[in-house]
């Protein structure tokens, strides 16, 4: 058989798997496993690098470019995503509170009491 039909069936059942794998995930396990791609995330990233540096050939040094510049940008917004997440169960402390207003206690400006 040929090898590109082999790595090509390999990619699609992977992606399948995937899928499959991701949708059982509960929305409190999303933070976590995020940090954990992202940590992944910077080791590719790490790769991409290294093996950019170590080459002579021309095109493969543009395509490495452009994998660090995308991995980058995954990387830093992934981590921009779990820090927005982790935000939203900081609790905040209330402000007491200042209102201002006619001492009368009327609804609107004009102490008449009418809703606008």
């Amino acid at each position: 058989m040929n090898d590109a039909v082999v790595w090509l069936t390999i990619f699609v059942l992977s992606v399948f798997v995937g899928v499959e794998v991701i949708s059982k995930v509960s929305s409190t396990l999303h933070t976590p496993l995020m940090s954990g791609a992202n940590a992944i995330h910077g080791i590719i990233l790490l790769g991409a690098i290294i093996v950019t540096g170590t080459t002579d050939n021309t095109v493969a040094v543009v395509v490495g470019l452009v994998a660090i510049v995308l991995a980058a940008v995954n990387m830093v917004g992934g981590f921009v995503v779990t820090d927005r997440m982790l935000q939203m169960f900081v609790r905040r402390k209330r402000r007491p509170s200042t209102r201002t207003g006619p001492s009368s206690g009327a609804a609107g400006s004009d102490g008449g009491g009418a809703v606008r």
